[in-house]
């Protein structure tokens, strides 16, 4: 049986084995979803590589949300008077975080009213999983902690009763199908 590295001089050999280590440790590295320190508002699971549970789920808190890059949007949507401002990471950052897949996503409201939306939405719009309105924290009264704005004011397509019903506010949970 012939080994990996085997037909090296034994300095290149070695050079090999310590590269394979550091491409393992890396790649687990990678894998590590960090724990939530503060009070769970967002539970991502199904489809996903990367948890923090027992359950194969990945729970977030605020400030693990704001570790992922944040964007704004300004714009208006039918259940807030005029334009607003919204701040919070893209959802396509949280699926990165965890390493999901599938076709589909399932947002969850606290109320447990649910919609679905394809994957490709998250990559042909900007979505964002807002946290901030107008430079303040939503609460749970102001369709807080989370809420599901696409840029509406930005491609008129979006302005439809289709995104509308994905704009899920009070988010508790995604599920990735």
């Amino acid at each position: 049986m012939r080994f990996l590295f085997s037909g090296l001089p034994l300095p290149w050999r070695r050079l090999g084995w310590v590269a394979c280590l550091l491409a393992v440790s890396f790649s687990t590295h990678a894998q590590e979803l960090p724990q939530p320190e503060g009070s769970v508002i967002l539970t991502v699971s199904g489809l996903i590589e990367r948890s923090n549970t027992p359950s194969g789920e990945a729970e977030f808190d605020r400030a693990m949300l704001e570790s992922l890059a944040q964007v704004a949007t300004q714009t208006q949507t039918p259940w807030a008077e005029g334009v607003n401002l919204y701040e919070g990471p893209l959802i396509r950052a949280v699926a990165d975080a965890v390493g999901a897949n599938g076709q589909t996503l399932v947002i969850t409201a606290l109320n447990d009213y649910s919609a679905e939306m394809p994957v490709s939405d998250l990559y042909e719009f900007d979505v964002i999983l807002a946290l901030k309105m107008n430079q303040a924290y939503m609460r749970v009264r102001d369709k807080g902690p989370l809420f599901v704005i696409y840029p509406f004011d930005q491609n008129p397509v979006l302005k439809s009763e289709l995104y509308y019903n994905r704009s899920v506010w009070q988010i508790k949970a995604i599920e990735f199908k």
